[in-house]
Formats: structure tokens, sequence, C-alpha cells
């Protein structure tokens, strides 16, 4: 889950006289901006970055979840359904896919759909995309991007997650930090990667050391207290 705080005016402008959210993200990103055409037509390339999902099971629930979007009236920017690859007709891809509009009562916005798929919620104000957060029953990852340095402390300060990310998505590199969430995100007690990975394959052994020569009384035989 990501948290956009209120754009600069001159960003707000160009959000209105855009053709979809879609485009004004990816300009901010920097990223290429193709028709679904172009995509249809792009071949394979060294640099892309995601492939097919895993499996026919798993391109078809992604793509019931884009339905059941549709279906419970949040406005659908960008469909990804029907993406192909020239030359890899049978394999499971799935485009990306932009929601918008989408309100937390809707099952997208509930469930973690394991696909390239946006949903965007809209909230009137700082105080109230913190609390759509912390009421969510999962607490895996979420970011905040913003350039106004009280909202990122605050926002790390009083958000319920397990991993926060101040214009990153998560935190990385993960073998650095614990990856794992809080609330139905965690399994266990423990997080994976990071202190708490290395602390789960740590046998601790505890060991106090008195030495008689030492202490001006003797050897002292009782459970040590402070005192």
């Amino acid at each position: 889950m990501a948290v956009v705080t209120r754009p600069p005016r001159d960003v707000r402008a160009r959000y209105a006289a855009a053709a979809s959210p879609m485009r004004l993200v990816a300009e901010r990103a920097g990223l290429p901006l193709l028709s679904p055409e172009d995509i249809n037509a792009a071949e394979a390339r060294a640099d892309v970055e995601m492939g097919p999902v895993v499996s026919r099971a798993a391109k078809d629930r992604i793509e019931s979840y884009i339905a059941l979007g549709v279906e419970e009236g949040a406005k659908l920017v960008v469909d990804g359904r029907g993406f192909t690859i020239p030359g890899h007709d049978q394999g499971f891809f799935t485009g990306a896919t932009l929601f918008d509009r989408v309100t937390p009562k809707m099952r997208i916005y509930q469930e973690e759909i394991f696909g390239p798929v946006l949903a965007c919620v809209r909230v009137p104000d700082f105080a109230t995309a913190v609390q759509l957060v912390n009421e969510h029953e999962f607490g895996n990852g979420v970011s905040c991007f913003t350039s106004d340095g009280n909202v990122a402390r605050e926002f790390s300060r009083r958000i319920q997650v397990g991993m926060v990310g101040i214009n990153v998505p998560i935190p990385v590199p993960m073998a650095w930090h614990g990856f794992g969430g809080w609330k139905r995100s965690l399994f266990g007690d423990m997080h994976a990667y990071g202190e708490e990975g290395v602390r789960f394959y740590t046998k601790q052994k505890s060991v106090m050391q008195r030495w008689p020569a030492s202490i001006g009384k003797g050897a002292e035989f009782a459970m040590p207290t402070a005192r």
C-alpha cells in the first residue's frame, strides 16, 4: 500500500489535464508511456523486470479480481487483461492494471490480489490516510511518497505496518532489514531476514562467572541477586 501526499500546484494542474492518473504516475517515475498496442507489439527484452505470473490458475484468479473490481464499481483506468507477447502466446501474462475511485468496502481493496493490479483509494487528508492503513487487517508493507519531512516523520511514527518506506516501496536491501508485517501479515513470532532472521537460527547460551580469589569473603554458593 502506498500513500501519496498532496503534490505541488504545478503537478496538480498536470494531473487534472492528464488523460489518466497512470500517465502522471508514469511521468513522475520516469517510466515510458506505451499504448496497449505498443505493449502487445513489444518483443521481450533483457531489461524487462517482470515476467508472467506463476500459473494459469494464478492468471485466472488475478483477472477474476479485475472483473470483480469493475462489478463493484471501481473505475478501470488501465486494463491488463488479454495481454500477450508475440511468440509466447501460451504464457501466463497479465498486464499492469490500474483502478481508481476504489473504496475500502470493495474486495479488491480488502484482499491481496498477488498480481500487477493497483487500486487507488482517495482520501481528503493525511490523518484519514493513516487511519485507512491502520484499520486494514493486513500490515505487511506500506510506503509514503512526499517532499515534506514532517509528513514522513509522522507517517513512519503513526503507521501500524511492519515495513515502511519513505519515497521507496519498502526497506531495501532485504538482507539488512527484517522482512515481514504486523497483524495478519505475520506468521509466527519473528520476521525473516535482518537481525531477527539471524536470531531465528541462533541457539542462545548464557554464561555467568565468579572467581573466588577475587571475592573478599570467599566462594558463595547462593544464586546471585541484584543488590
